[in-house]
């Protein structure tokens, strides 16, 4: 058993943006969470579909813009490398760099770019100078994301955000609204978790088409 929650997210999903603002909330208050990376694009991708034959981590950071769910792979990979090379920094830099892109681009609406990233890592207050060296390591940085994709296919990932309780209990979580008040991420993380430890063993609650989940205006 571990110390600590896994949450596995990808810079393009809100949802992902949500679960990590809450744990970011429930840091504060002692929970220890570690971030993951695991790629949307790569998990949803028409030739892993049976068998896994195409990594994100091999595709070059220039491939031009593709149709439907592939237009995502360069803004995905870009994201993902630099979070990587944020990491470096220590675990709070990642948490830092992780908060202010994820802001950047779903709350400010800008797009998953390099100036963009550069933003986000000064607003994480990273040490620039690092940063543009350990992305010149790149071969080591798509190792790792290459590795965390590995990771999440073991596990059986299929969304973000994704957490992997210290007990071993994984689930996706969807969050329709955000929370950055303490009490409330507190409230919806005893209800995640009681579900996930719950006797009944809930595998799945999907609500109705036509009674979606209330959304704070």
């Amino acid at each position: 058993m571990s110390d600590h929650t896994d949450v596995f997210i990808d810079f393009l999903c809100p949802y992902a943006w949500r679960g990590v603002e809450l744990a970011a909330v429930l840091r504060d208050q002692g929970e220890i969470f570690r971030l993951r990376h695991f790629a949307l694009v790569e998990g949803n991708h028409a030739q892993n579909q049976k068998t896994h034959t195409w990594s994100l981590a091999d595709q070059p950071l220039d491939a031009p813009d593709g149709e439907g769910y592939m237009a995502y792979q360069t803004p995905s990979l870009r994201a993902f490398l630099a979070a990587t090379a944020a990491a470096r920094q220590g675990e709070e830099a990642a948490w830092a760099f992780a908060l202010a892109l994820f802001r950047a681009h779903h709350e400010e609406k800008r797009p998953l770019d390099d100036q963009t990233i550069a933003a986000a890592a000064q607003t994480a207050g990273l040490d620039l100078g690092r940063v543009a060296q350990d992305r010149q390591d790149e071969a080591a940085l798509r190792d790792a994301l290459r590795a965390e994709q590995d990771a999440a296919r073991e596990i059986g990932v299929f969304g973000t955000p994704t957490f992997v309780l210290p007990g071993g209990e994984a689930a996706y979580y969807r969050f329709e609204n955000l929370t950055r008040d303490p009490a409330t991420a507190r409230e919806w993380w005893n209800l995640y978790t009681t579900v996930l430890r719950s006797d009944p063993g809930v595998a799945t609650i999907k609500r109705a088409r036509n009674r979606p989940a209330k959304r704070v205006a």
